[in-house]
């Protein structure tokens, strides 16, 4: 039996089209499939040896757990077999927001996220890990390039001469991002749909954890701020930290920046680019914010 076989024998007729997903980071296949039987499914599939596969996993477990209220694709079905792991979804009948961000399609995203943080302020999927523990691992690169223990990135002229404030920033967030709730992990426009109604939909639930909701807000608003829109203003009914705000942008941009860095993905020829743009946006609102003078 092929692969195709066994998903088809899964979905129970015959695959007669196949539409490639885009605005992912994966080099997995993801597409919306049509069957003969006039049904419609979103497919992801990877090799069980790719890291992918274990992030599909995670995210059949995640998906499957989700209250009503969470505005996402829901889970039809996954299983493992010739070799790969496969997640079967409903298939969205959507588009993703472009840039720069249309103001209504910004409104149903901040809609859906604060419904979504609403219902998940009792996390749903249990042995999630803390952000705060992410924030302390992972994303503290700008603590690592003031130390001398990494190369400062490609980053505007006046960063240098912030690499101590910077640090600072990132080093307060981890006690400011300590919270119970359950969060996307990844909110971008990228993992965002806009149905035929207006209505956002919250999509690729693969990295959630337990922490303070805003910071995936301020995640989401860095390309609100790209696009021209008050992205403060957005932000302010979220009731945030300046600190953790400030913390945020450090700490994403220090990441971004570095993986844009690290040289050519093997996931996506695009990733790279993303991240740049993602570290000079998160910069540039940082700089805003804080009244720094880039020079």
């Amino acid at each position: 039996m092929t692969l195709r076989d066994a998903i088809e024998a899964r979905l129970g007729a015959r695959v007669t089209a196949s539409t490639t997903a885009g605005g992912g980071f994966t080099r997995a296949f993801a597409a919306v499939v049509e069957t003969s039987a006039g049904e419609r499914a979103f497919l992801k599939a990877a090799p069980l040896t790719q890291p992918d596969a274990d992030a599909y996993a995670r995210e059949a477990v995640v998906t499957s757990a989700l209250p009503p209220q969470v505005r996402a694709p829901r889970l039809r079905w996954a299983m493992a077999t010739e070799g790969h792991y496969v997640l079967c979804l409903d298939a969205l009948d959507g588009r993703v927001p472009e840039l720069p961000w249309k103001p209504d399609d910004l409104a149903a995203a901040l809609r859906a996220w604060q419904t979504a943080s609403a219902a998940l302020s009792l996390p749903t999927t249990p042995g999630l890990p803390r952000l705060s523990d992410i924030v302390s691992g992972e994303l503290s690169w700008w603590s690592e390039i003031a130390g001398g223990r990494a190369p400062l990135p490609p980053a505007p002229p006046w960063v240098r001469e912030r690499l101590d404030d910077l640090a600072h920033l990132e080093q307060g967030l981890p006690a400011l991002v300590a919270g119970p709730g359950m969060l996307h992990g990844d909110l971008r426009i990228d993992n965002v749909m806009i149905d035929g109604y207006g209505e956002a939909w919250l999509c690729d639930w693969t990295w959630p954890c337990l922490g303070a909701p805003w910071f995936d807000t301020v995640s989401l608003l860095v390309t609100a701020y790209a696009s021209g829109l008050d992205a403060d203003g957005l932000l302010a009914p979220w009731e945030a930290p300046a600190a953790g705000v400030d913390g945020t942008l450090a700490a994403m941009s220090g990441y971004w920046l570095t993986r844009a860095a690290s040289g050519p993905s093997t996931a996506s020829p695009h990733s790279r680019q993303h991240q740049r743009f993602s570290g000079e946006q998160a910069l540039a609102w940082l700089a805003a914010r804080r009244g720094w003078q880039p020079r």
